[in-house]
Protein backbone atom coordinates (compact mmCIF):
# COMPACT_ATOMS: atom_id res chain seq x y z
CA UNK A 1 0.00 0.00 0.00
CA UNK A 2 1.53 3.31 -1.04
CA UNK A 3 1.97 6.12 1.43
CA UNK A 4 -0.14 8.69 -0.37
CA UNK A 5 -3.49 10.34 0.26
CA UNK A 6 -6.32 9.02 -1.93
CA UNK A 7 -8.00 12.43 -2.19
CA UNK A 8 -5.21 14.98 -2.50
CA UNK A 9 -2.32 12.90 -3.79
CA UNK A 10 -0.08 14.11 -0.98
CA UNK A 11 2.82 11.66 -0.65
CA UNK A 12 6.22 11.08 0.88
CA UNK A 13 8.72 13.93 0.59
CA UNK A 14 12.45 13.72 1.09
CA UNK A 15 14.79 16.10 2.81
CA UNK A 16 17.70 16.32 5.22
CA UNK A 17 18.23 15.92 8.94
CA UNK A 18 20.51 18.82 9.81
CA UNK A 19 22.55 18.48 12.99
CA UNK A 20 23.92 21.26 15.16
CA UNK A 21 27.27 20.76 13.39
CA UNK A 22 25.42 21.22 10.06
CA UNK A 23 25.84 17.56 9.02
CA UNK A 24 23.16 16.53 6.56
CA UNK A 25 21.68 13.03 6.30
CA UNK A 26 18.74 12.00 4.15
CA UNK A 27 15.31 11.48 5.72
CA UNK A 28 11.66 11.06 4.72
CA UNK A 29 8.71 13.26 5.59
CA UNK A 30 5.67 10.97 5.77
CA UNK A 31 2.13 12.33 5.33
CA UNK A 32 -0.24 12.04 8.29
CA UNK A 33 -2.51 9.32 6.84
CA UNK A 34 -5.70 8.18 8.57
CA UNK A 35 -8.04 5.32 7.70
CA UNK A 36 -11.50 6.91 7.68
CA UNK A 37 -15.01 6.01 6.60
CA UNK A 38 -16.69 8.80 4.64
CA UNK A 39 -20.36 8.82 3.68
CA UNK A 40 -21.57 9.84 0.23
CA UNK A 41 -24.91 11.64 0.50
CA UNK A 42 -25.93 11.17 -3.12
CA UNK A 43 -25.01 7.46 -3.30
CA UNK A 44 -26.10 6.68 0.26
CA UNK A 45 -23.03 4.50 0.89
CA UNK A 46 -19.98 4.46 3.12
CA UNK A 47 -16.47 4.36 1.70
CA UNK A 48 -13.25 3.51 3.54
CA UNK A 49 -10.43 5.73 2.34
CA UNK A 50 -6.86 6.40 3.43
CA UNK A 51 -6.59 10.19 3.55
CA UNK A 52 -4.32 12.75 5.13
CA UNK A 53 -5.50 14.77 8.12
CA UNK A 54 -5.36 17.94 6.00
CA UNK A 55 -7.58 16.34 3.34
CA UNK A 56 -10.06 15.29 6.02
CA UNK A 57 -10.31 18.91 7.16
CA UNK A 58 -10.81 20.00 3.53
CA UNK A 59 -13.62 17.47 3.06
CA UNK A 60 -15.41 18.83 6.13
CA UNK A 61 -14.82 22.43 5.04
CA UNK A 62 -16.26 21.88 1.55
CA UNK A 63 -19.38 20.22 2.89
CA UNK A 64 -18.78 16.50 2.61
CA UNK A 65 -17.29 13.88 0.35
CA UNK A 66 -19.56 14.60 -2.63
CA UNK A 67 -18.76 18.32 -2.77
CA UNK A 68 -15.05 17.67 -2.30
CA UNK A 69 -14.84 15.09 -5.10
CA UNK A 70 -16.89 17.13 -7.58
CA UNK A 71 -14.62 20.14 -7.05
CA UNK A 72 -11.34 18.16 -6.98
CA UNK A 73 -8.95 17.87 -9.91
CA UNK A 74 -9.23 14.36 -11.34
CA UNK A 75 -5.51 13.71 -11.88
CA UNK A 76 -4.79 14.23 -8.14
CA UNK A 77 -7.27 11.53 -7.11
CA UNK A 78 -6.52 7.82 -6.77
CA UNK A 79 -8.18 5.35 -9.12
CA UNK A 80 -10.81 4.44 -6.49
CA UNK A 81 -11.58 8.10 -5.85
CA UNK A 82 -11.86 8.80 -9.63
CA UNK A 83 -14.37 5.97 -9.99
CA UNK A 84 -16.30 7.29 -7.00
CA UNK A 85 -16.24 10.82 -8.45
CA UNK A 86 -17.70 9.59 -11.75
CA UNK A 87 -20.48 7.69 -9.93
CA UNK A 88 -21.37 10.77 -7.87
CA UNK A 89 -21.37 13.04 -10.95
CA UNK A 90 -23.65 10.62 -12.81
CA UNK A 91 -26.04 10.40 -9.83
CA UNK A 92 -26.15 14.19 -9.39
CA UNK A 93 -26.77 14.77 -13.12
CA UNK A 94 -29.70 12.33 -13.16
Amino acid sequence: MSRSCELTGKGVQSGNNVSHANNKTKRKFLPNLCNVTLISDSLGQRFRLRVSAAALRSVEHRGGLDAFLLKADENELSMRARLLRRQIAKKVAA
